[in-house]
C-alpha cells in the first residue's frame, strides 16, 4: 500500500507518489531537517522478512553512497518504517533515457553525450566493486540541464539473498549464484542469460543494447518472447546500424560492437577505457544520426559565409593532413638489451640515458647480479657489486639497492643500500624494503617496507604516509618532487592491485580499477600522468597510462607479459618481456615413477594433494582463467583437470568429498566446491579482507583462515561453514595453517615467523623446537603446504631453496627431524619462486611445481 501525503518516515515528510514497480515505491520527501526536497524509495516488503537481508542492504548502501560521482545517483541516508528499509537520495527534476528513446532516436552528438556520462558512471562504481547487473534506459537519468545520472546501483544484487535460490524470481537473481538469471530481458550479457558469473564486462554489455537504442530506436535483442530474446542474445547480432539507414561516425558504430560482443574477453576491458574511447568522439564533426531537421530559408550576409567556407576548407586540409601523417607513422622500434636465460628484476635509465643498469639471475646463478649494457651494443657487463637487486639509480650516479633479498610469491624484500652505480661498497640503511627511488633531488628517498606483518609507504624515510596488510611496490616519487606514486596490492600473496598517489600529507588517491595483475610504474616526464603495466585477466599485461584525475588509456597491447622498468628523458621506453612456464609433476603412488606434464596452461599453481597421492588441487591464473583464477581437481591416471571454479588455494576436507578455496573478490569470499554430486556455495567472510591459507577442521563444518579486520593486522580466525561471525583464534599476530586431528591444537607461526603450536584448551603458544631459520614454514596460495602428520605427533615441513626442496618431519615435542623426500631441478635458468612440493603421506609420494620466468629488455622508442 502506498504512503499517504505527510507519512514520517524519521526526519523526511512524505508528499507525493512519484511512481512505483517491482522495486518498490518512490517519494517526493521533504527533509525537516535540511529544508530540502528529496526522493525517498521505499524498498519491498520481503526486506521485512529477512533480517540478514537488511544487513546486507544497508551494507551495500553505504557502499553505493560512498561512490559520490556526479554521473551516479546520490543517496543521502538509509532507514527503516514498518520493518521496510528506504533509500534518500537527490530528487531529480528531469526524464528517464526511456522517456527520451520513446519519442524517437536521439542525435549522434547528444547520445555520445549521454554514453559518456553513463561510461563514466560505471568506471566510478567499478573501480569501487560494485556492478550495476541492470542497466537499461529505465535506470538512466537525464536531468533538465543535459546531465545524466545513473540509477539503482546495486539494488539489482540486493533484491535477493546471495545465498539462497529458492525464492529466486524471473529476471532478478544474484549473478553470483551459478546458474541463476539476474536482470532485464533484452539487456542481459550473454554470461547473464546463461547464469554464470558476472562482472563489470556485463555491465559493458548492457551499455552497448543501450547505446543502441539511443541511436536507433529500436532494442537491440528485442524478439517476440522471453526465449527468443535471450536466444538472439546468445547467438545473433543486432542490425548493423548503417542497414537500418544511420548515418554517424564509423568509429561510435565500432565501439558499439565492441561493447556487443559475446565474449567478455572481446569486449571492453573496463569502463574507463570505454569512457576514454567515447571521449574520444567529442570532438568528431557527426552528422545527426535519423533526426532530419527542414531547411529554413534566412537571408544571411554572404561575406560570413564565404570567410567560414574557406575557414573549413583550411580545417579539412589540416585533418587530410594529420590523417596521411597518422597513416605513415612508424610503428615503435624494440631494441632488445639482453640475451641471457634467466629472471630480470629491474632496469634503470642511468643520467646520460644510453647506459642501462639492471639486476638479474642470469642461466644457472641463484643470485642477483647488477649489470650494465648500453643500446648502442648490448653486450651486458658485471657490475662491482655484491650479489644485490637494483631498486634505482640518483641523478648524481648513486644506486639503491636491495641486499640479502628475500623471495616472496610476486616480491622481494631486502636490506636497503646505496653505492656508486659503476660499482664499490654498499653502505646499509634500512631493513625490509621492497622498493625505493630518489627525490629529484638525488637525496632523500621514498621506500615501501615490511613493518609487523604490514607494507608501509615512506617518504622520506621515517615519515609513514600509509599502510596495508597486502604489499606496497613500484615507488616512484613525482618529478616536482612533492607526490608519490605506487602499486598498492591489497592481497600480500598476490599481484592484482591499482595505481596510487600519496601527496605529501599523506592523501592517498586510487588512480585506476583494480587490475587481476599489475606490475610495473613510472611516472611521465611531465608528471602528468602514470604509466604502468597491467593485465585484466591475469594474463598478457598491457602498457596503459592513467592522469592524476583518473583518466585511464591503453597504449599498448601484446600477447606476452609487458613489465615498464623506467622512461628516459627523451621519451625513450624500458619494457621487460616476460614468458612464464609452470611444470607440474608427480610421483604415481602404484607405479612410483614420475609423471610430467600435469600443468594445465601457462599459470598453474598447486594448493593440495589427497594422502594417497592419487589427485591434487591446483589452480590457474594464467590462459582464460580470469582475473578470480581458476580452482581445479587433476587425478593422476586422467588425462586432463575438471574445472571447479575461480579461487586459489583450495584445500581438501577432511573426508575428501570437498574443496575450499579463497576468492579474491570484492569482499572476498570461500568457494566450497563439491567433488561429487552437490552444489557450490559460497561462505561470507563478513567484513574480513586480504584473506589466504583456508585449513579444515577435523569436523569438516569449519574452516581455520588468515585474514585482517577494520585496517588491523592479519591473525587468524575461525569460519563456521553453516554461518556466524568469524571468531578470532590464538593470540594477534598468531597466523595459523593447520589443525590437528584432536581438533585442540593449531599450528601456524608468531610474529618473528617461528613456527609455533596453539593449544585452544590452555591458550598457551609453543614454539616448535628443531627449525633452522631456511626450515620455517610459509604461508600463501603459491607455496608449499604444512600440515600435520596423520599420527599428531609431528609437523610436515617444507624446506626450499630456489634450486630445489625436501620435505620433513618434525615433531612437536621433541623437536627431531626426519628427512622424507628431496627434488633438484634439472632446469635452473628463470628459477624465480622456490619449488612447490605436497607430501602425500598416505602414498610415501609427492606432487610438485617448477615455476619459471624468462625475462628479456628492450628499449622502445615510438610509443606514446
Amino acid at each position: 500500500m502506498a504512503l499517504a501525503p505527510g507519512t514520517k518516515l524519521g526526519p523526511y515528510e512524505v508528499v507525493a507518489l512519484l511512481g512505483s514497480g517491482g522495486m518498490g515505491e518512490v517519494y517526493r520527501a521533504r527533509d525537516t531537517r535540511l529544508g530540502r526536497d528529496v526522493a525517498v524509495k521505499v524498498l519491498p516488503d520481503a526486506f521485512a522478512k529477512d533480517a540478514d537481508r537488511l544487513r546486507r542492504f544497508e551494507q551495500e548502501a553505504r557502499t553505493i553512497a560512498a561512490l559520490n560521482h556526479p554521473n551516479i545517483l546520490g543517496i543521502h541516508d538509509i532507514g527503516t518504517h514498518d520493518c521496510r528499509p528506504y533509500l534518500v537520495s537527490e530528487l531529480l527534476v528531469g526524464e528517464t533515457l526511456r522517456e527520451k528513446i520513446d519519442q524517437g532516436p536521439i542525435a549522434v552528438k547528444r547520445a555520445i553525450e549521454y554514453a559518456k556520462g553513463i561510461a563514466l558512471g560505471l568506471a566510478a562504481a567499478h573501480n569501487k566493486g560494485i556492478v550495476h547487473r541492470d542497466l537499461k534506459p529505465e535506470n538512466v537519468f537525464v536531468t533538465r540541464d543535459g546531465h545524466v545520472k545513473v540509477l539503482d546501483f546495486g539494488l539489482a544484487k540486493l533484491i535477493l539473498p546471495e545465498e539462497s535460490v529458492e525464492n529466486a524470481q524471473t529476471m532478478t537473481s544474484p549473478a553470483t549464484v551459478p546458474g541463476m538469471v539476474m536482470g532485464t530481458m533484452g539487456y542481459m550479457s550473454p554470461e547473464q542469460v546463461k547464469g554464470e558469473p558476472t562482472d563489470a564486462r556485463s555491465d559493458i554489455f548492457s551499455f552497448g543494447a543501450v547505446l543502441y537504442e539511443m541511436l536507433t530506436g529500436q532494442r537491440a535483442f528485442k524478439r517476440g518472447t522471453g526465449a527468443e530474446t535471450m536466444t538472439a542474445i546468445l547467438r545473433e547480432e543486432p542490425a548493423e546500424l548503417t542497414s537500418i539507414g544511420w548515418q554517424g561516425p564509423p568509429t561510435l558504430e565500432k565501439i558499439l560492437n565492441r561493447c556487443l560482443e559475446k565474449s567478455p574477453e572481446r569486449r571492453f576491458q573496463s569502463a574507463s577505457d570505454l569512457g576514454f574511447a567515447i571521449e574520444s568522439l567529442s570532438g568528431t564533426s557527426i552528422g545527426s544520426g535519423s533526426q532530419v531537421h527542414p531547411v529554413v530559408e534566412v537571408k544571411r550576409n554572404w561575406w560570413p559565409w564565404v570567410a567560414g567556407a574557406a575557414a573549413l576548407v583550411v580545417v579539412g586540409v589540416a585533418a587530410w593532413f594529420a590523417a596521411k601523417a597518422t597513416e605513415t607513422k612508424e610503428e615503435p622500434i624494440f631494441t632488445q638489451l639482453t640475451y641471457d636465460k634467466g629472471y630480470l628484476s629491474n632496469a634503470r635509465f642511468a643520467k646520460d640515458g644510453g647506459t642501462i643498469l639492471y639486476s638479474a639471475r642470469w642461466n644457472d646463478d641463484p643470485d642477483l647480479h647488477v649489470f650494465s649494457v648500453r643500446a648502442d651494443f648490448p653486450q651486458s657487463s658485471r657490475v662491482d657489486l655484491p650479489a644485490a637487486n637494483l631498486l634505482a639509480l640518483s641523478a648524481s650516479g648513486e644506486a639503491a639497492v636491495g641486499l640479502s633479498t628475500v623471495n616472496h610469491a610476486n616480491f622481494m624484500s631486502g636490506t636497503l643500500s646505496l653505492a656508486p652505480m659503476m660499482g664499490g661498497t654498499p653502505r646499509v640503511v634500512l631493513n625490509d624494503v621492497i622498493s625505493a627511488d630518489f627525490a629529484p633531488d638525488g637525496k632523500s628517498l621514498a621506500v615501501t617496507r615490511l613493518v609487523s606483518r604490514r607494507a608501509q609507504l615512506e617518504f622520506p624515510i621515517g615519515k609513514a604516509l600509509f599502510s596495508t596488510s597486502g604489499y606496497i611496490d613500484y615507488v616512484k616519487v613525482s618529478p616536482d618532487g612533492k607526490s608519490v606514486a605506487c602499486i598498492e596490492h591489497p592481497v600480500f600473496d598476490d599481484d592484482r592491485g591499482w595505481v596510487v598517489v600519496v601527496d605529501e600529507k599523506g592523501k592517498r588517491t586510487q588512480l585506476t580499477p583494480e587490475y587481476a595483475s599489475i606490475q610495473g610504474l613510472v611516472w611521465s616526464k611531465t608528471g602528468k600522468q602514470i604509466l604502468y603495466t597491467a593485465a585484466d585477466q591475469a594474463t598478457a599485461r598491457s602498457l596503459r597510462s592513467v592522469t592524476l584525475l583518473g583518466e585511464v588509456r591503453t597504449i599498448s597491447r601484446s600477447p606476452l607479459r609487458m613489465r615498464i622498468q623506467d622512461v628516459a628523458a627523451d621519451g625513450r621506453l624500458l619494457i621487460a618481456s616476460e614468458e612464464i612456464r609452470s611444470d607440474i609433476g608427480a610421483i604415481d603412488p602404484v607405479t612410483k615413477k614420475e609423471k610430467k606434464g600435469l600443468e594445465w596452461f601457462d599459470g598453474t599453481g598447486l594448493s593440495d594433494v589427497r594422502p594417497d597421492g592419487t589427485a591434487f588441487v591446483g589452480f590457474e591464473w594464467g590462459g582464460p582463467s580470469g582475473p578470480l583464477y581458476m580452482t581445479f581437481y587433476r587425478k593422476l591416471n586422467e588425462s586432463g583437470p575438471t574445472q571447479l571454479g575461480e579461487g586459489a588455494g583450495a584445500k581438501l576436507s577432511p573426508d575428501g568429498t570437498m574443496v575450499a578455496s579463497e576468492v579474491f573478490a570484492r569482499p572476498p569470499y570461500i568457494a566450497l566446491y563439491p567433488l561429487g554430486t552437490g552444489e557450490s556455495r559460497k561462505v561470507s567472510l563478513q567484513g574480513l579482507s586480504g584473506v589466504s591459507s583456508p585449513a579444515w577442521y577435523p569436523d569438516g563444518k569449519r574452516l581455520l583462515i588468515v585474514a585482517a579486520k577494520d585496517g588491523e593486522g592479519l591473525r587468524s580466525y575461525a569460519i563456521d561453514l553453516d554461518g556466524g561471525k568469524p571468531q578470532p583464534v590464538g593470540p594477534p599476530g598468531f597466523l595459523g595453517f593447520a589443525v590437528a586431528g584432536d581438533g585442540k591444537r593449531i599450528a601456524g607461526i608468531d610474529g618473528s615467523g617461528e613456527a609455533v603450536i596453539f593449544n585452544v584448551d590452555t591458550q598457551d603458544v609453543r614454539k616448535v623446537r628443531g627449525l633452522d631459520p631456511e626450515e620455517q614454514p610459509k604461508l600463501g596460495p603459491d607455496l608449499n603446504r604444512e600440515a600435520w602428520s596423520s599420527d599428531g605427533k609431528a609437523l610436515i615441513l617444507t624446506k626450499a631453496t630456489l634450486f630445489g626442496a625436501e620435505i620433513f618431519r618434525v615433531d612437536v615435542e621433541t623437536g627431531k627431524k626426519t628427512a622424507l623426500k628431496k627434488m633438484e631441478l634439472s632446469e635452473k635458468a628463470g628459477a624465480l619462486m622456490k619449488p612447490q612440493i605436497l607430501y602425500a603421506e598416505k602414498s610415501d609420494t609427492y606432487v610438485y611445481r617448477v615455476s619459471r620466468v624468462l625475462t628479456k629488455l628492450y628499449v622502445v622508442e615510438g610509443l606514446r
